[in-house]
């Protein structure tokens, strides 16, 4: 099945990751890996990364912006062994779930929000919109929703075997 194919299958935004081609060897805790995509999500210029080792199961950290989190190996960027933890920009998190939620909960606000998105301070735009409406607590409860499904989904198109 295509990623694509998969996405639209579960209803998700269609970019995904491109798969890294090798089974993990190792079980990863889903806990684990939210923490690690929550990590690099929480820089917005890419200051943070983290690395799944594909043999261990194992989670590096690294932040421009810290010197005290992990040391990473010396063939970080050997894809063969370590796999980039994606960001919400990779998994398509934005536009796409802020359109699904006005289209689902937000009667006669569709275009509104769509218009929002054609300029900059969108986010902020919607976010207003949202507290005046009184959905914001709604909003977070279908972000991290849409989070988890599309992170689970990551894992699986990339044979990531979750323990929990």
């Amino acid at each position: 099945m295509t990623i694509a194919a998969a996405a639209d299958a579960r209803a998700m935004p269609a970019k995904i990751v491109e798969p890294c081609g090798e089974h993990i060897t190792m079980s990863v805790s889903f806990k684990d890996l939210q923490e690690a995509f929550e990590f690099v999500c929480a820089a917005s210029g890419g200051e943070h990364q983290a690395f799944l080792c594909k043999q261990s199961g194992k989670i590096y950290c690294h932040s421009d912006l810290a010197d005290d989190l992990d040391l990473l190996p010396d063939d970080i960027d050997d894809h063969e062994k370590f796999l980039p933890i994606p960001d919400r920009r990779d998994l398509d998190l934005g536009k796409p779930v802020a359109l699904d939620f006005a289209r689902q909960f937000l009667p006669g606000g569709f275009d509104e929000v769509r218009l929002f998105f054609t300029r900059k301070g969108a986010y902020a735009r919607f976010k207003d919109l949202l507290a005046r409406r009184g959905a914001l607590d709604q909003w977070y409860d279908f972000e991290a929703n849409a989070e988890e499904r599309a992170l689970r989904l990551w894992c699986e198109v990339n044979s990531i075997e979750l323990s929990d």
